[in-house]
């Protein structure tokens, strides 16, 4: 099994702490989406797992071994951590050649990920000419190279269309399916949750969470129910009289927390109640994510009152 193991991992830069004692796995067959504010650690945990930097202490491995000891890296590991790695003056399809010679990969290999990325059109122009998206999937491409079991991604959403995003959607479920292990850094809550099933989120270097999407969104949001009637008073009294907390939606109707639909349409229907509108709402993973974090986020806007 290929996984991702990070053990007691520190990395301090002088007084400062960036990454404060973490473990947690990263396993195959899913998408694990990696979350936390500015300076939690995310990007410099990933630069330990990649042997970019050397931690203070603790290990983080790749299929039980350190990347350093890995004698054709793309064949294990792919991974994009800066869009603007390649260089401006070789073309996209060399760039990609030149990789593949060091990793002993086929050329033919090349332009299979050009085209699965959508840049075949591209692959011969300078990359100093390519669009922030068309970086990104020279990037995702370059990860792709060598077939790797393990793929690592940071915000690869960041200046695609959303033709490109929802590709990127497709392509990360397809590689987890595949039972690759697959580990991407998002700043972009919606997004994670269109592809994630697992959660590691980080605050101040420190482990807060490392658990299944729905799992963290269900611990920390309570579930609603929408409801509206031709009579919203008579609805409200009804509720009330059966201990349900309402409070009045944004559009009309009542927001009833705590409770089920089917409880609810029971009640509206022995009373002979209609009911215009009966719809779960379930808690979003931005709404979990902030409530988990808000004590962790180094840089915060103040609230100016009105």
């Amino acid at each position: 099994m290929t996984s991702i193991d990070v053990r007691d991992l520190s990395k301090e830069y002088g007084t400062r702490r960036a990454v404060d004692h973490l473990t947690f796995t990263v396993a195959p067959g899913r998408v694990t989406g990696f979350l936390g504010p500015n300076g939690a650690g995310k990007s410099t945990t990933m630069r330990l797992v990649l042997g970019l930097d050397r931690p203070t202490s603790g290990t983080a491995t790749v299929g039980g071994r350190p990347y350093t000891e890995l004698r054709e890296p793309l064949r294990e590991v792919g991974a994009l951590l800066d869009a603007h790695a390649a260089h401006g003056s070789r073309t996209g399809r060399d760039h990609l050649r030149t990789l593949a010679a060091s990793n002993r990969i086929p050329v033919s290999r090349v332009d299979e990920v050009l085209a699965g990325t959508g840049l075949t059109a591209a692959a011969r122009r300078r990359v100093r000419t390519y669009s922030l998206g068309m970086r990104q999937r020279l990037g995702i491409a370059a990860a792709l190279l060598g077939d790797p079991p393990v793929i690592m991604l940071d915000e690869p959403s960041n200046g695609l269309d959303p033709e490109g995003i929802i590709w990127i959607r497709a392509l990360l479920r397809r590689l987890a399916a595949e039972g690759r292990t697959v580990l991407v850094s998002s700043h972009l809550m919606n997004e994670t949750a269109s592809f994630a099933d697992h959660l590691v989120v980080l605050g101040r270097g420190r482990l807060l969470a490392d658990m299944p999407m729905r799992a963290f969104i269900d611990a920390r949001v309570q579930p609603a129910v929408r409801v509206r009637s031709t009579d919203d008073a008579a609805l409200r009294d009804l509720l009330a009289r059966h201990g349900h907390d309402a409070a009045p939606g944004e559009d009309g109707g009542w927001v009833v927390r705590r409770a089920r639909v089917e409880d609810i349409g029971r009640l509206a229907s022995g009373a002979g109640l209609p009911l215009l509108e009966l719809t779960a709402q379930e808690g979003t993973l931005e709404q979990a994510y902030l409530d988990l974090t808000a004590a962790e986020t180094e840089f915060t806007a103040q609230r100016q009152e009105a």
